[in-house]
């Protein structure tokens, strides 16, 4: 405030409010402190292994060692499941079958990570350094940059020196899967080729369509247009020992479709009758069961993994992973008006992976 010659008050400048939220705010300002610097790297410490000659042999002979400790363990598992196989009513041989494999698959797959996380701790190079990001271009100063880094890698971790490590390590990595290749060949018959079994299935010419998992047989008139039914041959529903695994192979959709709709080759034109038509349940992908139909675009879907096959068009591949069309079931009418295979598959069935043809 000031006052004038007659002693009159008037407001200043200084005394207005953006004047002293001015002041106010330089008051409080704070002062932003410089970055922090940066401290670099902390000194290198040698190890023992960079010091004693005799300690980093010794650290290598225990590197290999421990990859050939992983073979040995590899070749174990093997040999238990053939030493100690498991039989049918009997918890006892399982527990023993799957306890000496576990014990095999566990210390090959432990020898191989503790060996190479040995080598890296004790033998490999323990210099830290920086590796700032860039851009990502295929540019031919790139690609030489790319083998220098190998290069360096190669000789900071003796990969091509140290060849009692190298040649171990390949060796223990090579004979690792070997266990899981017996094991999934023993998932088959031992006494009989598996790929000619995956040929065939229990459907022959003359044998009825029954539904799953009743068994009871269908006849052409029951099938109503629009319809679909779960289907298994006959007989399968009575079978004791391997039933799942006919099953498996033989599973059908019938379905019945306006014959106008169908879509046929003249080849095939003698598989359908008069609009009913069966393909195989197992998708062509890996294997699920096909077993959604949508009547009004007459679509078949795995709910898997999204495969959609076209029941007018010999349920072709119109979508999702699946590599080929659904294996067609040639069927016919018997004299009592149930339906009937014409044959087995022409092609096999299920996943694309077991191409035989």
């Amino acid at each position: 405030m000031a006052k004038d010659d007659n002693g009159a008050e008037h407001v200043t400048a200084a005394d207005s409010p953006g004047a002293q939220l001015a002041t106010s705010a330089a008051s409080t300002a704070v002062v932003t402190r410089d970055a922090l610097v940066n401290p670099g790297f902390p000194p290198h410490r040698p190890r023992i292994t960079d010091l004693d000659h005799k300690e980093e042999r010794k650290a290598e002979r225990t590197v290999y060692t421990l990859f050939y400790v992983s073979i040995v363990g590899s070749v174990f598992a093997i040999a238990a499941y053939m030493a100690f196989p498991i039989v049918a009513e009997d918890p006892g041989s399982v527990r023993l079958n799957n306890l000496f494999i576990g014990l095999g698959l566990s210390l090959a797959l432990l020898a191989i990570g503790i060996g190479a996380v040995h080598w890296g701790k004790a033998l490999m190079s323990d210099h830290e350094g920086v590796d700032e990001r860039h851009p990502v271009r295929g540019t031919e100063p790139v690609r030489a940059r790319a083998v220098e880094i190998f290069q360096q890698a190669n000789e900071e971790s003796g990969f091509g020196r140290r060849t009692l490590i190298r040649n171990s390590l390949i060796g223990a990595l090579v004979v690792f899967p070997l266990p899981a290749v017996v094991l999934f060949r023993g998932l088959g018959p031992m006494d009989q080729d598996p790929v000619a079994l995956l040929e065939e299935t229990m459907w022959k010419k003359g044998v009825r369509l029954t539904i799953d998992p009743s068994g009871t047989p269908i006849k052409a008139a029951d099938v109503t247009l629009g319809s679909s039914f779960h289907v298994i041959p006959e007989g399968l529903s009575e079978m004791g020992h391997g039933r799942l695994e006919e099953k498996a192979k033989a599973a059908v959709l019938l379905i019945r479709m306006d014959p106008k709709d169908l879509i046929e080759e003249e080849d095939r034109k003698s598989w359908s009758y008069d609009g009913i038509v069966a393909y195989s349940k197992i998708c062509t992908h890996v294997g699920c069961p096909v077993a959604l139909y949508e009547q009004h675009t007459h679509h078949l879907l795995c709910p898997c993994h999204q495969s959609q096959f076209d029941v007018e068009n010999h349920c072709k591949v119109i979508f999702g992973p699946a590599k080929r069309a659904l294996p067609q079931l040639p069927i016919a009418v018997d004299a009592e008006g149930y339906l009937i295979a014409q044959s087995d598959f022409t092609e096999p069935v299920g996943p694309s992976f077991w191409e035989r043809a």
